[in-house]
């Protein structure tokens, strides 16, 4: 344990990238919404489309939801490289699968679809694929993907397959030449930054996650920490571990309105 985490007696740092479980923090209306709509995909497998702005919690959200799916009834497939071309996205998709990835779209299609069926039909498992940063999707791969996802002529649903990106995708699937993806969609959501109370809740969440056992944050300081990050949890997590080291630096085990004042100016963000 380093020696801030250890004055302040947290055993890691508060909102850790990888939340999950206990240090995740599951009670904003956001995350209530897209559970529900989690948990309709897989039940009814489909297309879903999550936007937010960057550091809502739109992966860790995700990575929270797909750690409660029983296994083996469920393979999740979580691919991010998604600027690549869309026959090198398809081959990801097929290592992931464990199929030899073709260099002919066709027979990768193929092939791909094959072990779809056959995970379902036969061993019972139901796939999920996450593609995430899907704002760099290129054209060329949304136009595909109707017929990728068009499984025994149109008469099934095998495959849950979820975009996650930034607001742009939006935009880009409600223009004209996308109508036919468009129409496939089952789920749209847009997670939003949390207002001021959600945001307090989750704060103090973190901070007892960590470890806390008494308040350490001072009100006009949490204060500070919602103005500058605009309810944005990754950036308040930025300034919460600067803001504990420089406590720490500074013989403090309580973080006031100056010590997260000092953290902005060190992370250059105003308040």
């Amino acid at each position: 344990m380093s020696s801030d985490k250890t004055r302040f007696d947290l055993s890691t740092y508060p909102l850790p990238k990888n939340a999950q479980g206990k240090t995740f923090f599951d009670k904003s209306p956001g995350y209530a919404r897209l559970k529900r709509a989690f948990r309709q995909l897989v039940e009814d497998p489909g297309l879903g489309v999550v936007t937010a702005e960057a550091g809502v919690g739109k992966t860790a959200s995700f990575r929270n939801l797909c750690a409660e799916l029983p296994r083996p009834d469920h393979l999740v497939l979580y691919v991010c490289d998604t600027s690549v071309s869309p026959l090198d996205l398809y081959r990801s998709l097929a290592i992931e699968l464990g199929v030899k990835p073709s260099h002919r779209r066709g027979q990768l299609w193929a092939d791909i679809k094959k072990a779809l069926v056959h995970m379902v039909d036969e061993r019972g498992t139901v796939p999920l694929v996450i593609l995430d940063e899907a704002q760099h999707l290129s054209d060329t791969f949304l136009l595909d993907l109707g017929g990728f996802l068009n499984f025994a002529f149109d008469s099934r649903d095998l495959l849950t397959l979820w975009l996650v990106g930034l607001p742009p995708l939006t935009r880009r699937l409600h223009m004209q030449h996308h109508a036919a993806l468009r129409s496939r969609i089952a789920i749209e959501l847009r997670l939003e930054p949390l207002d001021r109370d959600v945001f307090g809740a989750a704060i103090e969440h973190g901070l007892k996650a960590a470890g806390a056992s008494q308040k350490v944050l001072a009100d006009q300081a949490m204060e500070m920490l919602f103005r500058s990050s605009r309810g944005v949890l990754r950036l308040a997590s930025k300034t919460l571990r600067t803001a504990i080291r420089l406590a720490a630096d500074r013989g403090q085990a309580f973080l006031d309105e100056p010590t997260v004042q000092a953290a902005l100016d060190e992370l250059g963000v105003g308040a």
